[in-house]
């Protein structure tokens, strides 16, 4: 038996000790209502639904997309790698930050609560700061995690995390992408 937490809200969130984590949070109004229609209606598993909203995300022309403003998208990797390298929060192995959400692979040190909400906030604070949007909802407040299960799975999240802005037809390979894991390690930071 694995030991960990497991709770319900509108997604199950097992995170086992010892595990790494894929976890995905999104723009608060990032999926139009007939995304939700979709997943109300049709009867699917955590990881079907999961591609389907991803690929909705992927795929986004209209709605929130605050996160290819740079100076966002910055800070919300700065606000990564500070609670990996400073805090010691978690070891961060994958991240990429898309027009409307964010992807990490990461080994919490402590709760991921802990760890997504102190992200969120710092960066919701500071992107409703230069958009001039102060005190409004900016992250959507649940999000999505995956507990990797062994070594294979890593290397494929890992990829698919890195490939996600190729996916999306953002740019033509991982490394070109400035706000991604594929990127830093391409650069040597």
């Amino acid at each position: 038996m694995q030991q960990g937490s497991y709770y319900e809200r509108n997604l199950p969130h097992w995170h086992p000790t010892g595990k790494a984590l894929f976890v995905t949070w999104r723009l608060y109004g990032s999926l139009p209502a007939h995304v939700w229609d979709v997943l109300q209606k049709k009867p699917m598993s955590a990881g079907k639904r999961f591609s389907h909203v991803d690929q909705e995300l992927g795929n986004a022309r209209f709605g929130p997309l605050w996160l290819a403003d740079p100076r966002i998208a910055r800070s919300v990797v700065q606000a990564l790698w500070h609670g990996a390298r400073e805090l010691n929060l978690f070891e961060l192995h994958a991240f990429v930050v898309m027009p409307n959400h964010v992807h990490v692979l990461l080994s919490p040190r402590v709760s991921l609560a802990r760890i997504t909400r102190g992200v969120k906030r710092l960066t919701a604070s500071k992107a409703n700061e230069l958009l001039g949007r102060t005190g409004q909802r900016f992250w959507q407040e649940e999000s999505f995690d995956h507990w990797i299960r062994n070594a294979a799975e890593f290397e494929r999240v890992q990829h698919y995390i890195e490939r996600n802005p190729v996916k999306a037809g953002l740019c033509r390979r991982p490394e070109r992408w400035p706000w991604s894991s594929a990127s830093r390690r391409s650069t040597g930071l």
